[in-house]
């Protein structure tokens, strides 16, 4: 699944790209993603808008064009800019026309993905819309997540999966940045003593910031707006590397399971004595 970083890339590349294009007709492939696309809402507002802004919040993209756009990316999606006489990819779901002969096209091969509109955006609306959302990596005070964490039994890996507690944050992400900041992905998230909030926290900002410098992780068909891959998948230190010796100590990477997801980590330096 796109995690922050990705879909952070997918931003800023498409930006230069759509911002202050204007939208002539939407079409959609008519099948369903996680929930059905609004195409009559869309039709009846955006033919003549103006793209002004596109902006990422947490996984999520957010398209300022008089109405607003608010699309997320599920497991597989991808948003690309290709000329009209390019044929739509297999898996296309929507695309929005400009006036110059350029579209914004929507594919995405497992069908998670979501895209709503809001004709008439306001702050109110947004804050519904993102109302379970935590905030943004960049924005958490580790005293208020210590706080909000001080009775939570989960194990650390678990909570940061969770949207609620910190945005964006999705399986990679979480497990490299707890092996930065030599934290046992095991542990409970109420265990945490203030300073190793403090030392995940920069770890995750760290992680973040050089992943999207990488243009994000190819796993699998993640590309950016330009369909290129991402190359942070080259710097992993723990994600992926079961078996192989720790870049830090040279212990073999170990592999686990919590709350159903495949975890990385070092046994000695995220150990109980690390």
């Amino acid at each position: 699944m796109p995690e922050l970083p990705e879909v952070e890339t997918i931003c800023r590349g498409l930006a230069p790209l759509i911002i202050g294009k204007t939208i002539v007709t939407i079409e959609t492939s008519g099948k369903l993603l996680r929930q059905p696309v609004p195409l009559d809402e869309m039709r009846a507002a955006l033919p003549g808008q103006t793209i002004n802004a596109i902006r990422r919040r947490a996984k999520y993209l957010l398209i300022e064009c008089g109405g607003l756009l608010i699309i997320h990316l599920g497991m597989t999606g991808n948003l690309g800019v290709f000329t009209a006489e390019q044929p739509p990819g297999k898996h296309f779901h929507a695309r929005f026309c400009f006036a110059d002969g350029q579209e914004l096209r929507y594919h995405d091969s497992r069908r998670f993905g979501r895209i709503a509109f809001f004709p008439a955006p306001s702050a109110t609306a947004e804050q519904q819309f993102f109302a379970a959302c935590g905030p943004e990596p960049v924005d958490c005070d580790a005293a208020l997540l210590a706080e909000k964490c001080r009775r939570l039994q989960t194990p650390i890996k678990a909570a940061l999966l969770n949207g609620a507690l910190i945005a964006g944050i999705g399986n990679i992400y979480a497990s490299e940045s707890l092996f930065r900041a030599r934290i046992d992905p095991k542990l409970a998230a109420s265990a945490l003593t203030l300073s190793e909030w403090r030392r995940l926290l920069a770890a995750i900002n760290e992680v973040l910031n050089e992943a999207i410098v990488c243009g994000g992780s190819t796993i699998s068909d993640y590309v950016n707006a330009e369909q290129k891959s991402g190359y942070f998948q080259m710097h992993f230190t723990v994600y992926d590397r079961a078996g192989q010796p720790c870049q830090h100590c040279g212990t073999a990477i170990a592999q686990t399971k919590i709350a159903g997801r495949s975890t990385f980590f070092c046994p000695k330096c995220q150990g109980e004595n690390s």
